[in-house]
């Protein structure tokens, strides 16, 4: 069915880099979504009010929030969608962001309003009434919910949206607290013991926890996210796989929007070699990732020493003692200025995040004097710097 409707309600589905593909995706999502969520809500509001059970009409109330949460996803993908303009030069692309973090909002209050009906059945029991059917019709939105999550999986994976795996979340957790109303019903006809109100309560804790869960994971690449290791690793390779290209550091990626990233990263080029021709390179580089990485990217030539053994045989000296302090480390953009009673050794170093200010002083001074134990005329220049990849780690 997922591949069904792709095929046929999205239009060049396998161009998924391009931003028009992504908003048919994201169109497709939020109206299946409300479609699914209004039926779900209509069914289980009727049983709701005729079984006189919070629990099933907190869920039923829970659906359409997660229909409301559609409308509003696909009012955000279409303004996501706009092109840029002289007020946004990077598109509009954060709408998606700040549309599910509204989205989070609503669920959250929607939760906490069942809470409070759910706290005042378990003071105040009424009395229910059970139907076969409606177990019949609650297993099979439970179905639905199933299908859903693995249809929003899918469209999430396919185009890397954080709000369709976070909806797909989001339809799971509606299974468990449909589930948990379903076996409330049960229990009430098997022993006539009403526990819908405790029900209810987990309820609406689960749909309130879901709210958060959404606004966690939207509030990510609003406030800055740390670049993924693989995507790190990906991109680097692509520009180190350059002819004229011998290495490469700083990589820093700002999102603005799923599919909209700009990319900055230091380039190592040869010293000896022509600089127009090393720009050359360079430019040719930014194309190409334009065009097959779909990123906007800015590198900085940083002309690095090739031949001079002198040079490379301090590199290494640095490299090793540094490795030897603190293998997490690394460093870059070593130069060496030689005068006749020392030896200026300049470089920048790249500590994890759990390094303290107190911590960086240490290290410092500690690879200072390793250094000045191999050569007692090495003075050393150093800059702490720390990596903008995820949990601190560097290759």
């Amino acid at each position: 069915m997922t591949e069904f409707l792709i095929r046929h309600f999205v239009k060049d589905y396998e161009q998924t880099e391009e931003l028009e593909v992504r908003t048919r995706y994201g169109t497709l999502a939020s109206l299946v979504g409300i479609f699914c969520n209004v039926l779900l809500f209509a069914a289980k509001a009727v049983i709701g009010l005729l079984m006189h059970s919070i629990s099933v009409t907190a869920d039923a109330f829970n659906n359409l929030s997660d229909a409301a949460s559609s409308v509003i996803g696909l009012v955000g993908v279409k303004m996501a969608g706009k092109p840029a303009d002289s007020e946004h030069p990077f598109g509009h692309g954060r709408m998606e962001y700040i549309t599910a973090l509204v989205v989070s909002f609503l669920v959250i209050e929607v939760g906490f309003t069942f809470l409070k009906d759910a706290i005042g059945r378990i003071r105040q029991p009424q009395h229910m009434e059970f139907s076969a059917l409606s177990i019949v019709i609650l297993l099979l939105s439970i179905c639905v919910k199933l299908w859903m999550s693995v249809f929003n999986r899918t469209l999430g994976r396919r185009i890397d949206s954080k709000v369709m795996l976070a909806t797909a979340a989001d339809a799971i957790g509606d299974v468990v607290t449909t589930s948990a109303t379903v076996f409330s019903l049960l229990f009430f006809s098997a022993t006539g013991w009403n526990i819908d109100g405790f029900v209810g309560l987990c309820v609406s804790l689960v749909v309130m926890w879901a709210g958060i869960g959404i606004a966690r994971d939207t509030l990510r690449p609003l406030l800055g996210e740390a670049i993924d290791p693989e995507d790190y690793r990906k991109i680097t390779a692509f520009v180190e796989d350059y002819d004229g290209i011998v290495g490469s550091h700083d990589l820093i990626v700002h999102n603005y929007g799923p599919g909209r990233n700009m990319a900055s990263i230091h380039a190592e080029v040869p010293n000896d070699v022509d600089i127009e021709t090393s720009h050359e390179i360079i430019d040719r580089i930014e194309r190409d990732a334009a065009r097959q990485l779909g990123m906007f990217l800015v590198i900085h030539m940083d002309p690095v020493e090739t031949k001079d053994e002198k040079i490379l045989a301090v590199k290494r000296q640095a490299e090793e003692t540094v490795a030897a302090v603190d293998p997490r480390v690394s460093i870059h953009d070593l130069r060496v200025v030689e005068g006749k009673e020392r030896v200026n050794v300049i470089f920048d170093m790249v500590v994890p995040y759990g390094y303290a200010e107190d911590e960086e002083r240490k290290l410092v001074k500690k690879v200072r004097k390793k250094l000045q134990q191999i050569d007692h005329r090495y003075q050393c220049v150093i800059t702490v710097e720390k990596s903008y990849m995820a949990q601190g780690e560097e290759e």
